[in-house]
């Protein structure tokens, strides 16, 4: 696998980031420092901090420069299309509880290719509105071979890479192919309690599984939104 210049230096930035080298808030070095430090022009140096910028990692602060996000974001489950940046779509979270290894619904296993009664590794979030009320609630499925190879998917520590990055880092493994499901059903009791909402309340399920280019699950999502909230815009040729 080919990486170029641009995204070796976007990848160095990130993992100074995870290292707690920059804490949220702090400043970034600027492209000219970038530029000097790699070698490269200058142009080569702002489109790593933009790598950055579009999976809001980083943020342009007016007579800053650009620095740590205070506060992560993360995409609801799906529509997850080739060239779709992270920061596009995405809302402030909350990571619920702590990473687990529990037994997948049925749906989850199918989907995961994993039989039933093996664990997969499970990380919970719900997503925020601008007001800080839930908008969904999202459970992430990772198949054994997949959490066992990218150990910090198990910490509570943020990944601020992203977990897509990671996995592809720790296993040279990433999305070719993403099928999204879209169901229709009541809230369990959990579901309820994490959107704020009365137990039996119509529900949009939005059930996303990526896969590698051999075909091989990589992850499961399955993202809740409340039927008042949920919307599903199509635009094309006709």
């Amino acid at each position: 696998m080919v990486v170029l210049k641009y995204e070796e230096i976007a990848e160095s930035l990130r993992a100074r980031i995870a290292a707690g080298e920059f804490s949220p808030g702090d400043t970034i070095p600027s492209g000219r420092d970038l530029a000097e430090r790699w070698d490269v022009s200058r142009a080569t140096a702002i489109k790593a901090v933009d790598v950055l910028r579009n999976d809001g990692v980083v943020v342009a602060k007016q007579g800053t420069g650009f620095v740590v996000t205070e506060t992560p974001v993360a995409r609801p489950a799906g529509a997850r299309r080739a060239g779709s940046a992270r920061i596009l779509g995405g809302m402030p979270f909350l990571r619920i509880g702590e990473p687990d290894w529990a037994e997948p619904p049925a749906r989850i296993a199918v989907s995961l290719g994993i039989s039933p009664g093996v664990l997969a590794l499970r990380r919970r979030r719900v997503l925020q509105l601008p007001d800080s009320t839930p908008h969904s609630y999202v459970e992430a499925w990772f198949p054994p071979d997949i959490a066992e190879a990218a150990p910090r998917l198990a910490g509570i520590a943020p990944i601020a890479e992203g977990t897509t990055r990671y996995v592809r880092r720790q296993t040279g493994r990433f999305p070719a192919e993403g099928m999204d499901v879209t169901t229709v059903r009541l809230a369990t009791d959990d579901e309820a309690a994490c959107l704020a909402v009365p137990t039996g309340t119509a529900v949009a399920v939005l059930l996303h599984t990526a896969h590698d280019e051999d075909g091989r699950p990589l992850v499961c999502e399955e993202g809740v939104t409340p039927s008042s909230l949920f919307e599903q815009v199509d635009t094309y040729a006709m």
